[in-house]
């Protein structure tokens, strides 16, 4: 029962939200179908469809919830008959998008909620993740990422927030939100921020399914893809990403061979399904080409650098950061020499943005190490130590700290 309401509670709580238009409602609507379930499966067995038994019966409790409202024939009228089916009504016109479930990935990322809201609430409709799971994941206490839910709730119930997929200038803005949170739940998973772990794989796994269902959704947006094959070659270097006792491996020390060449492969798919659209490439897209250099290179020595110099080129120039330019540092490091990546990193010494962000001093650490000034080296990586919130990251910086002794 928990792995079927775990694989089903997101298309439920969607299929209900379209009927009460409040995603907190509809949460509590499909657990009390789980409920239900609970009292009468042990008695009449599983159904031959147990998602679409709990889909029905949360529909059904909906529609009751509908009609003793004051507004019952208004409401009615606007239900109809047809939503106590199972299977949602076939869109009207071939040009709507009328997925339930798509309609709850762009509210419960609408940009009216904090970024730190959008997750919390992501994680929890269409992740099927506690609020227990949530915490430990991001090392919050529960109290607090329940109070976070609550909130995001009650704010898209006070604003009135549509429970739709908006069209336009204003679904190209709110599919940014949704990519964004997407994107920052796999970066928390693939590189802890804080902790005792390097790696938390379950929210990468999390990230991927969302983006997947994401790109089933909608095939016709190149980004989505990006994305996609994005985290797809990421994910596939998470076995080589961390030694024996969990401690990090660097990408230039890495058993490129442990690295998981189903995902690379889905990962170079999703990116020609992106390019075959034949739009200008976005962000993502970008990342995914830059992803894909490093996949192509059997060894760290056969990386093509200057390709992905100039792909970040091109990043900076559409999404331009002070974090692309670093990483656009390193790449020129590498294709040109630590000297001429040296001269980008210390002209964003002075970027608010980079103010206590370890990895600028690592950097740092490491273009002065190549050039031999170790004495320098040492003390950036010893800054970047105490800046790191991770426990393992810290233990890697303390080391390359040592080595530059």
């Amino acid at each position: 029962m928990e792995a079927v309401f775990r694989i089903e509670s997101a298309r439920i709580i969607a299929g209900v939200a379209r009927i009460v238009r409040d995603v907190g409602i509809a949460e509590e609507l499909a657990q009390d179908a789980l409920v239900a379930a609970l009292e009468q499966w042990p008695q009449s067995g599983v159904p031959d469809r147990p998602g679409a038994w709990l889909m029905a019966t949360a529909k059904h409790r909906a529609i009751d919830l509908v009609r003793r409202k004051e507004t019952y024939a208004r409401k009615l009228a606007e239900v109809g008959r047809t939503l106590q089916d199972v299977p949602p009504p076939e869109p009207a016109d071939a040009d709507d998008i009328d997925d339930d479930l798509l309609r709850l990935i762009f509210t419960a990322c609408h940009p009216v909620l904090s970024t730190e809201a959008r997750i919390a609430l992501t994680l929890r409709l269409l992740g099927g993740l506690t609020t227990e799971e949530i915490a430990r994941a991001y090392l919050a206490p529960e109290a607090t990422v329940a109070q976070r839910i609550v909130r995001a709730k009650r704010t898209l119930a006070t604003a009135d927030v549509p429970f739709e997929v908006p069209y336009g200038a204003e679904r190209a803005a709110r599919l940014d939100s949704v990519l964004e949170v997407i994107y920052l739940v796999f970066n928390e998973g693939y590189s802890a921020t804080a902790g005792d772990h390097w790696l938390r794989p379950a929210l990468c796994e999390d990230a991927l399914r969302l983006g997947r269902v994401l790109a089933g959704l909608m095939a016709d947006e190149p980004e989505v893809h990006g994305l996609v094959a994005l985290l797809e070659i990421q994910a596939s270097r998470t076995a080589a990403r961390t030694g024996p006792d969990g401690e990090p491996v660097l990408l230039a020390e890495q058993n490129r061979t442990s690295w998981n060449r189903m995902l690379i492969r889905r990962g170079f798919e999703a990116l020609a399904r992106a390019n075959a659209l034949g739009r200008a490439p976005g962000p993502y897209v970008l990342q995914a080409a830059i992803a894909a250099c490093h996949a192509r290179a059997m060894r760290y020595a056969d990386t093509d650098w200057s390709t992905i110099a100039s792909l970040y080129d091109r990043l900076a120039a559409i999404t331009p950061s002070p974090v692309v330019e670093l990483n656009r540092a390193v790449a020129v490091s590498m294709a040109q020499g630590p000297a001429a990546g040296l001269v980008l990193v210390d002209a964003l010494g002075g970027e608010p943005a980079l103010k206590g962000y370890h990895l600028l001093p690592s950097v740092r650490g490491d273009l002065l190490a190549r050039l031999g000034r170790t004495a320098e080296a040492r003390a950036e990586f010893e800054r970047a130590a105490a800046l790191t919130r991770n426990e393992r990251e810290r233990e890697l910086l303390r080391a390359r700290a040592e080595e530059c002794g």
